[in-house]
């Protein structure tokens, strides 16, 4: 488990984490996290990272530097989702999934339970067909 509440400098003390009102998961105080979110008592969300309207992190999930996560996107139970990566609008993240650094992820795209999805890749945009989004254990 990580330390959680502070961190000191010479001018005094300094907030690392913050309790996010709606859930009271771990916010970084260099992240933008909407009110009507719901970050779970034992989430994560790092500097850089947004989250939108009405989205839901599950428990033991960890949102990675500068990650976007836009509205109404639902992160499952221990889920990870790497730097710089982005979760398009009403997509729905299995519980335990990895998502890799610099991944797209379309808009209502629903991953299954334990997937895995390599760096830089493109999950459920135009450019990606039904047969790719099979490949990485997405549902159809």
């Amino acid at each position: 488990m990580r330390k959680n509440i502070d961190v000191e400098v010479e001018t005094g003390v300094i907030e690392k984490y913050r309790r996010h009102p709606n859930g009271n998961g771990w916010v970084s105080a260099k992240a933008r996290v909407a009110p009507s979110a719901f970050i779970s008592e034992t989430a994560y969300i790092e500097s850089g990272a947004q989250v939108g309207r009405d989205a839901w992190v599950g428990p033991g999930s960890w949102i990675d530097h500068d990650a976007i996560i836009l509205d109404r996107v639902f992160v499952g139970q221990n889920v990870h989702i790497g730097q710089g990566s982005l979760v398009d609008r009403g997509a729905h993240l299995g519980s335990h999934a990895r998502i890799g650094r610099d991944v797209r992820i379309g808009a209502d795209v629903r991953l299954e339970r334990d997937t895995r999805v390599p760096d830089s890749t493109d999950v459920g945009f135009e450019t990606l067909g039904a047969s790719a989004r099979r490949a990485h254990g997405l549902a159809a």
